[in-house]
């Protein structure tokens, strides 16, 4: 029987299938878990180890290139696990991870989470902030949560079910621009704290930094630059948080930007605040 034939690809397909070489014979294919077990991963070129640990001969593959690879990468790193409704999935680490990225782009990625009612200025406050840090020649991008409807959570309505989950996908891939080191803003009412709780687990801790634009609901409504309150108000719109839908207001946000008195800080003015909050925590620097 031919040795085990592994030539490195030029590139790779980050999955696992369960199936073995042709160079191995008539071999029956084996199982995803032998497969996980071993490191085999898919390439252009055939299977091979993730790590490119080769074994030498077919009697004693299995044992030598996993001791390599267990190595390299630590034990139990090709167990399958689940999540959600995904079963046999196998997570992949890469040696440049974020604290590579943010050394080069010389900033410290995190998420400014932004909530309050319709009409508080979150959007506003956003555009204001990202104008702000790029000033200073820092990454952001904002997850602003109408714009996130319009593409990613197009499928998803108002119901509370749908409003969970679209708060759950942007909290997940807003911790995906933070793990790139870029400053994440998530501009979106989030009304339920268990919600917003979630959103800031999937990060390290003080990598998430809740806003609370606590502006009152008649001061949101007065302003109703959507015409949201009105159609609300009419009994077109069902569900709308602060008329028949509560919104729980944060208890322990890092930063709290209050309408006192009829007084409003101007947008720029409440961003520099949120910038001075990062500049003192070394988010402006890696």
């Amino acid at each position: 029987m031919d040795a085990l034939q592994l030539t490195p690809p030029l590139v790779r397909m980050f999955e696992y299938r369960p199936l073995i070489s042709s160079s191995f014979g008539n071999l029956k294919p084996a199982s995803i878990a032998v497969n996980n077990a071993i490191g085999l991963e898919r390439s252009c070129g055939g299977w091979r180890f993730c790590c490119d640990a080769v074994p030498t001969s077919f009697l004693q593959p299995f044992k030598a290139a996993t001791s390599i690879c267990s190595a390299i990468h630590g034990k139990g790193c090709h167990e399958t696990s689940t999540g959600g409704k995904s079963t046999n999935i196998v997570w992949h680490d890469c040696p440049v991870g974020k604290p590579q990225r943010e050394k080069l782009i010389q900033q410290k990625g995190c998420v400014i989470w932004i909530t309050g009612l319709s009409g508080s200025g979150k959007s506003t406050l956003a555009c204001a902030l990202s104008q702000g840090l790029h000033a200073r020649r820092k990454l952001t991008y904002i997850l602003d949560g109408d714009n996130i409807r319009h593409g990613l959570n197009s499928d998803l309505s108002f119901e509370p079910e749908d409003r969970a989950e679209n708060i759950r996908r942007i909290g997940e891939v807003a911790s995906l621009f933070a793990d790139a080191g870029i400053i994440c803003i998530a501009s979106l009412i989030s009304p339920f704290r268990k919600d917003r709780d979630a959103c800031r687990a999937l990060l390290a801790e003080g990598d998430f930094i809740e806003v609370f634009l606590d502006v009152p609901l008649n001061v949101c409504e007065a302003r109703d630059p959507k015409g949201l309150y009105k159609l609300s108000r009419a009994g077109k719109i069902q569900g709308f948080t602060g008329i028949d839908d509560p919104y729980e207001e944060p208890l322990n946000s890092e930063i709290v930007l209050q309408y006192k008195e009829g007084i409003c800080s101007s947008p720029n003015d409440m961003a520099e605040r949120v910038i001075s909050y990062l500049e003192e925590r070394g988010h402006l620097q890696a």
